[in-house]
């Protein structure tokens, strides 16, 4: 049986989505964005939606028992170009030690104040 984490986004419920799903082996974490939940806000700066991504991440994935360090897979979904040279220090920050497969793809987003929305899978540690 597969455990739903939520986030406590609007999002999560108007969409049909879980923040992360764990089956047996795996954590699939959503595409995240730059939004502070519990506040519904997001910030203007791409480096800090991209920080807040990440604390989104490490949230649900605290919840499923595992850290950014079991992340074997990631995928990086920007609205330019040119943010991936400023964003890519806090990548590698992030995933120093996981050095995970990644994919890095120039996109719309579904919200014009978003910059930034990160996908993970991370392998459940057993």
């Amino acid at each position: 049986m597969n455990q739903r984490i939520s986030s406590g986004s609007s999002f999560e419920a108007l969409a049909g989505y879980s923040r992360a799903v764990v089956d047996d082996r795996y954590v699939h974490v959503s595409g995240t964005t730059g939004f502070d939940y519990v506040a519904m806000t997001i910030s203007d700066d791409a480096v800090e939606q991209t920080r807040q991504c990440f604390r989104n991440i490490t949230a649900a994935l605290r919840e499923a028992g595992c850290t950014l360090d079991d992340v074997v897979r990631v995928r990086y979904l920007l609205t330019e170009a040119a943010l991936f040279d400023q964003l890519a220090p806090i990548f590698g920050q992030h995933f120093a030690r996981a050095r995970p497969a990644a994919t890095a793809q120039i996109c719309g987003l579904i919200d014009p104040r978003m910059r930034i929305e990160i996908e993970v899978t991370a392998k459940l540690p057993h």
